[in-house]
């Protein structure tokens, strides 16, 4: 089916397109653009954050760090600045502009008010990679973004609600233009990435203060453990396809079915009470799915559930893509956090309205509704209007 794309541009002062241009993933050569907005920016600028000097031969090499950069719209008129994290082999390009052209969230959310943040991952991108001391690289191949990503829906051997799959601008495949400038951004990633990511964000936060935590997919963890790291500067997360679900990756065609994630949401350790200092001491047990063509079943906690004390005060939104990998899966996520006492809202995008995405839901063709979605939860949520009324609408 051939797949139109829907182009935006973004009508800026000429100081503000000189650096997001810069800093964006470039639109496919001769897209044309219409619909023009203005975006002024108050200020714009680059910072690096945490990381530490460590021994290189008879010398040092500073490594762990992070690149950040940051956008101030001349209309700031929210109170916490956004820090967006992308996921595995990606870099903070996914936030700034979509394969074909339109704007992405980090711009979504400048226009509504927030400074952004947007990092690239520890030896990821802008930010020092080191191989003696971040190990080895790896990344994705053709076959598996078009699998899991960009055109699930034409693959015999994925889950089943691949066949929903609706968004993507373009065919999804290699050849397409928008699969193309897509494939082209994708970067290998080393290893322990919460440990890095937990420090150095932490280190982000020190400096700049109060904010909220944006994740995506891989950096689903690392939300809960900067949090743990800085519950006082979080003020709230937002976790779009957090890797999960607990304990375990979820077992074909979902995923691979391995252990993971012994600390429940983490592998990096959480702090809960009662306390534990293994998470061995955690008491499992796996409630069956209600669906076991479409749901996997989810591991918790025997009761009485211990709680992630530092995530108690931290209202948290999950949500999901109707035709993703994670639509399986995502439920058992919240369900956890839930139980341990987070204030969680999960929602499965389709219930509102917004189907037919995978993955990649800042890049797929409704990106502009979905971040509207995000900015109208925060609203809510940070406004005190906040009622949990997301949460029913998940266990159907």
């Amino acid at each position: 089916m051939t797949k139109k794309n829907r182009r935006l541009s973004v009508g800026l002062t000429a100081l503000s397109t000189a650096l997001l241009m810069a800093a964006a993933v470039p639109a496919m050569a001769g897209g044309s653009h219409h619909g023009s907005t203005s975006l002024e920016l108050a200020d714009y600028g680059v910072i690096y954050a945490g990381g530490s000097y460590v021994p290189s031969g008879d010398s040092q090499i500073m490594a762990g760090q992070i690149y950040a950069e940051y956008f101030v719209p001349k209309k700031q008129t929210k109170k916490y600045p956004v820090v967006m994290i992308h996921g595995f082999a990606q870099t903070g390009t996914n936030f700034l502009k979509t394969p074909d052209g339109r704007d992405g969230w980090a711009l979504d959310f400048i226009r509504d008010g927030y400074k952004v943040y947007v990092i690239d991952q520890p030896a990821r991108g802008r930010s020092a990679y080191h191989p003696d001391v971040n190990g080895p690289l790896t990344g994705v191949t053709v076959r598996t973004v078009e699998h899991q990503f960009t055109a699930p829906e034409t693959f015999s051997d994925t889950w089943p609600q691949a066949v929903f799959h609706t968004q993507w601008p373009g065919t999804g495949l290699a050849g397409d233009p928008a699969f193309d400038q897509f494939y082209a951004s994708e970067v290998e990633s080393a290893g322990n990435a919460e440990a890095l990511n937990q420090a150095a964000v932490a280190a982000l936060l020190d400096k700049i203060g109060p904010a909220i935590i944006m994740t995506h997919s891989q950096s689903g963890p690392f939300g809960w453990l900067i949090a743990e790291a800085r519950p006082n500067l979080v003020k709230a997360i937002v976790a779009a396809e957090p890797s999960g679900p607990p304990f375990e990756n979820a077992p074909p065609p979902w995923s691979s079915g391995t252990p993971a994630r012994a600390w429940g949401v983490t592998s990096e350790p959480m702090t809960y009470d009662p306390p534990i200092s293994d998470p061995s001491e955690l008491q499992i047990e796996t409630v069956p799915s209600s669906d076991p063509a479409n749901l996997v079943s989810c591991k918790r906690q025997q009761e009485p559930a211990r709680k992630l004390v530092n995530l108690l005060d931290k209202p948290v939104l999950i949500f999901t893509s109707q035709a993703s990998y994670h639509a399986g899966y995502d439920y058992c996520t919240a369900a956890y956090l839930q139980q341990a006492g987070v204030p969680v809202d999960y929602v499965r995008l389709a219930d509102i309205g917004l189907t037919g995405n995978a993955h990649m839901i800042m890049l797929e063709k409704n990106s502009a509704q979905v971040a509207q979605f995000i900015l109208k939860w925060l609203d809510d949520t940070l406004g005190k209007k906040h009622h949990h009324h997301y949460w029913r609408s998940a266990h159907r």
